[in-house]
């Protein structure tokens, strides 16, 4: 559906318009149409193509979605695909923005998102010195805000991260942590996806030949790409965190069977011993002479216990028991 059709002149918000009024708008020279569209059905797209021009395989791509973060320049006109990422319970959930910028246009096509771009609108309302500029600083207030909304993810992945670990080393190494871990890691691959293409892309916009329409901007779109590096950083040491955190909680997981395993062999020893004199005075020989010893029972008894608290004190000062 359409959630706003508005027109723009010299910076300021003349009013909201309707799709049949766009022509007449765009038949003068410093008037500029922002149309935002959400969940959009085809015919909606093809109303759009035929109003503004858009190149078709544009038009194909914001239709289908799941789209590779990009930047397309079709003649005059613009065409840039960015993921919108948010937290739903302890998932991350993918959306998707398309957005179309042309010299008197600019169509954002906002799939799979609950959060729009309403505050984007209205920062850029408050701005008309800036928003004298066109249809290209909405693009860079679009792309802006879309990249600020990775710093609550990265925010909250560090808080989950921090939070494994305080349990990973309290002692609770169970399997949980390992399962929220690789959660965790998945997680990042799906951020990193979102960010390493646009961070390759962002690069045209203010960097060797940038595209006429965005002009005169340069370094605010550069201010967007700095805000990419930074959450690589954070990306990638996120990364190593999580793999050592995996790599710490299954070294712990090993010491703590390794330490079952001690106490088992210790038990094991202790009831050995006593099984190892029995079985030998259990095999009746007339030739054994303790048989016929009046205190060959409780010496055979005191030799097994003897045997066993020295093993116990030799367990316990080895930190085996």
């Amino acid at each position: 559906m359409i959630v706003n059709c508005v027109a723009y002149d010299r910076g300021q918000k003349l009013s909201d318009i309707s799709l049949t009024d766009v022509r007449s708008h765009l038949s003068r020279p410093d008037c500029f149409v922002w149309v935002a569209l959400k969940d959009p059905e085809p015919g909606e797209l093809a109303a759009l193509q035929e109003e503004f021009s858009l190149h078709e395989l544009a038009v194909e791509d914001a239709q289908k979605g799941h789209q590779r973060p990009k930047i397309e320049e079709y003649g005059s006109s613009l065409f840039v695909v960015m993921q919108l990422l948010e937290h739903r319970g302890d998932e991350l959930h993918k959306g998707e923005v398309a957005i179309f910028v042309g010299p008197q246009y600019i169509v954002s096509v906002r799939r799979d998102a609950q959060l729009g771009f309403a505050d984007v609108r209205r920062r850029c309302e408050q701005e008309p010195e800036l928003l004298r500029h066109g249809p290209a600083y909405v693009l860079y207030t679009l792309m802006d805000s879309v990249v600020d909304r990775y710093f609550p993810v990265i925010s909250t992945l560090t808080a989950q991260i921090e939070e494994i670990e305080e349990r990973i080393f309290s002692g609770q190494t169970t399997k949980t942590q390992i399962e929220a871990l690789y959660s965790l890691k998945r997680q990042l691959m799906t951020l990193d996806h979102a960010t390493q293409p646009l961070l390759e892309v962002t690069g045209k916009l203010h960097g060797g030949r940038v595209p006429p329409i965005c002009t005169g901007l340069q370094d605010y779109f550069r201010d967007v790409q700095d805000h990419l590096l930074r959450l690589k950083q954070s990306i990638d040491n996120l990364r190593d965190m999580v793999t050592t955190a995996i790599s710490v909680n299954l070294s712990l997981i090993t010491i703590q069977e390794n330490e079952v395993t001690k106490r088992l062999a210790a038990y094991a020893a202790l009831v050995a011993v006593p099984t190892m004199v029995a079985g030998v005075y259990g095999m009746n020989f007339s030739n054994m002479p303790e048989l016929q010893w009046t205190y060959g029972y409780p010496a055979a008894l005191a030799v097994m216990i003897g045997i066993d608290l020295y093993l116990v004190y030799r367990f316990k000062k080895a930190k085996w028991m």
